[in-house]
């Protein structure tokens, strides 16, 4: 394939014309500054592709990335049609001298078994644990020692036993992707150009492969060799390189007159070892060896839930490979709904509690109802709305929060701060142990394929309630994972008859290959129908070269569409105002400087069997102990129960019956609101 595409340079700080060819066999991408250069064979720089990532912006349709030989290369197709045509020539050229097939003597694949899978983890974890044990015994040693030079070499043999340890923790992670790979939880990954890639398969299994690229100068440290030893336990037939050494430079380049300034503006990668010094800084703790559930364990489960210190098991770099390995199964586009996602980059929480954290300032939430006029209302809502997604995010590092299952539930309440009201219980709330001074709310998943969570607040001295559902869709991008969150808000004031619809932004998993970090992009619109304000948000990505992260700007406006204010800033920072007439710009909200409220959740020993905290307890415990095989086998046992109801319901013909919510329409209503309660009370 050959054809004009701009490339990004950092000398002219632009994007520049090029005359591209892609090389199928010898994967190289080469680009010449006209079509006569490269007929005349002066060739200005080229892209090896062997080992290449390739990435998209969801948030703009033309361009797309190549991240190799320590470098990420940005180009800019004429549409996305066009991107499309280059995008999926590069993927199957990279996908062709990533995988290739078993020798042609063996036609039958032999796929390891389940019980091949556990022996395998089984020996690697007692591997772990002595470990574990002998660092702890140098931790001893080298407390006790007297003598530098008998404590430096104790602290050398520390640091080469860490580099082992990090070895076998990857191993066993690696294991588990394996095992989950050729017996998924949820489903096989298929591949539609499985053939065209010379992929030996069997019963229609795709055959397990690895696919480490070769060592060259400019490796990029987030790639890390797959050993030995794991290749062989479970036969895996290393790639051969199928590229000629002749004529293919051994790094990716551009013109030698400009070597040092015209590579493209790539991410700043930190080493391992800084990685390591900020996400690894739980000690290592042993786990019990008997196979024990995790809730079993001498640990409190509730204080886990509420520790918000989110420690990491490993830097996410130091598992380049099994992140490599993923990314290798699928395509650019690609819906992940049903791909197996490795343990290690789970939260400690299920989506429903993520959602309750809209409310982390109830405060201003029910301050909304003692605005006087319709414009105040409603930009008090808006103040809410842009401050209503700071608390989600209780990490640095991008971490995924479980997949709610069918029938999952969570309830919370708040203490609102500062506020005096008559509290009495609700019986016949949603928390029925809430008073009715607390801003209580209550989650349900209704639906799993697709996954649809619904969820319910309100405050009842206020008469203010706020209903919405979340259909999540996932898409690989390449570098990077996006959600889409589909579906709808609505906040009611009942004393004012006004009801505020609001749309939700996307969020993206940037850097999925180093340090992933979480971004949210794209517009959302509020409105109220009965007083006819309006206003436009857009979160906006960090864009690929300068740019801060986390913006965020908007207009709002009166009924007869002019806009009386403008909003800038960052989401998790501060956002600034500014009315048409004004001559400067002025605090709208500052949520580094507002206090989080905690939301009161009751003791996972007298929640009911399906609510998330009691749900998902072990796995929860798991990874606060670091024990990543404990972790998956717990959320596998969940997972399975739920595909054995599945099963019944099916062999029975029964339908499932949501709980808490209803659909309508396209909608997902509480069943018990409070203004179904209010007028119930009247008549």
């Amino acid at each position: 394939m050959e054809g004009p595409l701009c490339k990004w340079t950092n000398v002219m700080k632009g994007w520049q014309y090029r005359y591209f060819v892609l090389d199928y066999n010898q994967a190289l991408l080469s680009y010449y500054t006209s079509k006569e250069k490269m007929i005349k064979g002066d060739r200005r720089g080229c892209v090896r592709l062997k080992g290449a990532v390739i990435g998209i912006d969801d948030e703009d349709e033309s361009t797309f990335t190549i991240t190799v030989d320590g470098k990420m290369f940005h180009f800019q197709a004429h549409d996305a049609e066009d991107r499309t045509k280059w995008v999926s020539a590069l993927e199957d050229t990279i996908l062709r001298h990533t995988h290739r097939r078993r020798p042609k003597k063996s036609n039958v694949t032999q796929v390891p078994t389940l019980n091949d899978f556990e022996r395998k983890l089984t020996e690697t974890d007692a591997y772990l644990q002595l470990l574990i044990s002998q660092i702890s015994d140098l931790n001893a040693k080298i407390e006790s020692v007297e003598g530098d030079d008998n404590k430096l070499k104790l602290v050398d043999i520390k640091a080469k036993t860490l580099t082992l340890l990090d070895g076998v923790k990857h191993t066993i992670v690696l294991l588990q992707i394996a095992k989950n790979t050729v017996h998924p939880v949820n489903g096989v990954v298929g591949d539609n150009r499985a053939e065209t890639r010379n992929t030996q398969t069997t019963s229609g299994n795709r055959s397990l492969v690895s696919s480490p690229s070769k060592k060259n100068k400019s490796r990029s440290s987030s790639s890390v060799s797959t050993p030995e030893a794991i290749k062989k336990s479970l036969d895996i037939v290393p790639p051969v390189d199928t590229v000629s050494v002749n004529g293919v430079p051994e790094t990716s380049y551009s013109s030698s007159d400009d070597d040092d300034f015209f590579y493209d503006a790539s991410e700043e990668t930190p080493s391992i070892a800084a990685i390591e010094a900020a996400v690894n800084k739980v000690e290592i703790k042993s786990t019990n060896d008997k196979g024990d559930s995790m809730s079993s364990l001498n640990c409190d489960i509730d204080s886990l839930y509420d520790d918000d210190d989110e420690d990491d098991l490993g830097s996410i770099e130091g598992h380049g490979s099994v992140i490599s390995h993923l990314i290798s199964q699928v395509k650019i586009g690609m819906d992940l709904t049903k791909v197996v996602l490795p343990t290690f980059i789970l939260e400690r929480r299920s989506l429903l509690e993520m959602y309750a954290d809209f409310f982390a300032h109830p405060d201003l939430f029910i301050s909304i109802a003692d605005y006087e006029t319709p414009e105040e209302r409603f930009v008090q809502v808006v103040r809410w709305y842009v401050s209503a997604f700071h608390a989600g995010r209780k990490s640095s590092v991008a971490k995924k929060p479980y997949n709610p299952v069918l029938g999952e539930v969570f309830k919370c309440f708040w203490d609102v701060p500062n506020y005096n009201g008559s509290p009495q219980l609700v019986n016949d709330g949603p928390i029925p142990w809430g008073r009715s001074d607390n801003l209580t709310f209550v989650a349900e998943q209704v639906s799993h394929h697709p996954p649809i969570s619904a969820f319910y607040a309100e405050h009842l001295e206020k008469k203010i309630m706020c209903s919405a559902y979340i259909y999540t869709k996932s898409k690989f991008l390449g570098l990077s994972i996006g959600v889409h969150n589909i579906g709808q808000g609505s906040v009611y004031l009942l004393d004012r008859g006004e009801e505020y619809k609001c749309t939700f932004p996307s969020a993206y998993g940037r850097s999925i290959l180093t340090v992933p970090w979480v971004e949210l992009g794209g517009p959302v619109n509020i409105t109220c129908p009965q007083t006819g304000y309006s206003a436009n948000i857009e979160f906006l990505t960090k864009p690929f070269y300068g740019g801060k992260k986390h913006r965020i700007s908007g207009d709002i406006f009166s009924p007869s569409k002019k806009p009386i204010m403008s909003i800038s800033g960052e989401w998790n920072g501060v956002m600034h105002f500014k009315k048409p007439n004004a001559s400067k710009m002025e605090v709208f909200v500052d949520t580094k400087s507002m206090k989080i409220i905690k939301k009161k959740v009751k003791s996972i020993t007298e929640q009911e069997p399906y609510e998330s905290r009691r749900l998902w307890k072990d796995v929860t415990a798991a990874l606060k102990l670091q024990n990543v095989e404990a972790a998956t086998n717990a959320k596998f046992t969940i997972e399975q129960k739920q595909r054995d109801l599945v099963k019944e319901r099916n062999e029975s013909g029964a339908k499932w019956e949501t709980r808490l919510f209803h659909q309508l329409g396209e909608q997902w209503n509480y069943n018990q609101p409070l203004t179904r309660r209010l007028s119930s009370r009247l008549s």
